[in-house]
């Protein structure tokens, strides 16, 4: 039995998440868009970039679509029509569990067929780029009734958004901006509407390279599903390892990446939902409750800083117009000089993610 502890295993992480090392080559290029860089605020999957590659953040070789548990996330266009597959639910169970919404409970039941009936609406709604709300407006005519939920704010009813939200990849549906303004449009390559679900093995595999080890538990809250269907598709090729005592499993060829991996040197600034946090062994990535608290959170949650392959910090960052971003950093203990002048030196990279010349720092 291979045994590690919870520094091995963060070394590990971080090496095969693009961290420990920043590289020279373009976004599309990057192993961890295998996994997908979910876009949490305006820029943050540009910042996530720029804290694994000095080459430039844009790359039309990338698209925004709504992937794991009907998130935005940055993925390779040539990556989506496996993708789609690997994301359909397994089971009317698996669905009922991803979609499951207290706005609708009469549609939950409704299991695979939700997805499939919304995706169907989607293609014939969204065929040249249009507002959300234009959208969602015809979508939710096109779809049961039990999918759909009298929204008091504006006075309309409308399909409830983790519905249409994941089964928008399906739908062939990319999401062209965010906020008031958001666009969605077609895929210039749309994927087919699955009919069962194919490759959720190498989903899972492809997790636990950059998130293990781990378990199915964890796997099924990072999909939105439940443990007892992920256990019933665990691949039997994984290896058993124990973190800290604690029963995971990881890829068997990622094995040595683990055991060999060593503490990496140097500040990232990592932005809200970086795949580092989306992790959902939080107790190993960050052992504190009470800090856990500060980066994970209902609303709003903050960047983290990594120092030497710790969390030592959260960050917000402000605009200030086009000339600078103004980021204020809130240490889990007192910094150093020396730490202080590495992390303002790696503001600069964000100033660089976020297109403007300047990076202002300061600690609270």
């Amino acid at each position: 039995m291979i045994t590690v502890d919870r520094k091995q295993v963060m070394a590990y992480r971080l090496a095969a998440l693009g961290l420990a090392v920043r590289t020279d080559e373009r976004p599309a290029g990057l192993p961890v868009l295998d996994l997908g860089l979910q876009e949490y605020t305006p820029g943050s999957t540009m910042v996530a970039l720029a804290a694994r590659t000095s080459a430039t953040p844009d790359d039309d070789r990338l698209t925004t679509v709504w992937a794991a548990r009907g998130a935005p996330h940055l993925h390779r266009r040539t990556d989506l029509p496996d993708l789609v597959r690997q994301l359909w639910p397994l089971t009317d169970a698996d669905a009922s569990s991803r979609i499951n919404s207290a706005q609708i409970p009469d549609g939950v039941p409704l299991g695979i067929r939700a997805f499939t009936v919304t995706a169907e609406a989607f293609r014939q709604v969204v065929t040249a780029p249009m507002p959300r709300g234009e959208a969602s407006t015809e979508v939710s005519r096109r779809v049961p009734p039990e999918l759909t939920y009298d929204c008091r704010g504006c006075g309309a009813r409308h399909i409830a958004g983790n519905v249409w939200q994941h089964a928008g990849l399906a739908g062939g549906i990319e999401v062209l901006s965010r906020g008031r303004d958001a666009l969605l449009g077609p895929l210039a390559a749309t994927p087919a509407i699955p009919e069962t679900n194919a490759g959720i093995d190498r989903l899972i595999e492809t997790y636990l390279r950059f998130l293990g080890p781990a378990s199915p538990a964890e796997v099924a809250k990072y999909l939105g599903s439940s443990t007892t269907e992920i256990r019933k598709v665990w691949p039997s090729t994984l290896t058993e390892v124990r973190v800290d005592g604690r029963k995971a499993w990881l890829p068997e060829a990622r094995v040595a990446e683990l055991t060999a991996a060593t503490t990496p040197e140097g500040v990232r600034w990592i932005p809200a939902m970086d795949p580092l946090l989306q992790a959902r062994d939080r107790d190993l990535l960050l052992p504190d409750r009470a800090r856990q608290k500060e980066v994970w959170r209902s609303l709003g949650n903050p960047g983290v800083l990594l120092v030497d392959g710790e969390f030592a910090a959260v960050w917000r960052a402000k605009m200030a117009g086009r000339k600078r971003v103004d980021l204020s950093v809130t240490p889990f203990a007192p910094f150093i000089a020396g730490d202080r002048r590495r992390v303002e030196a790696e503001a600069a990279e964000v100033a660089r993610a976020r297109g403007v010349p300047e990076a202002t720092v300061t600690f609270e």
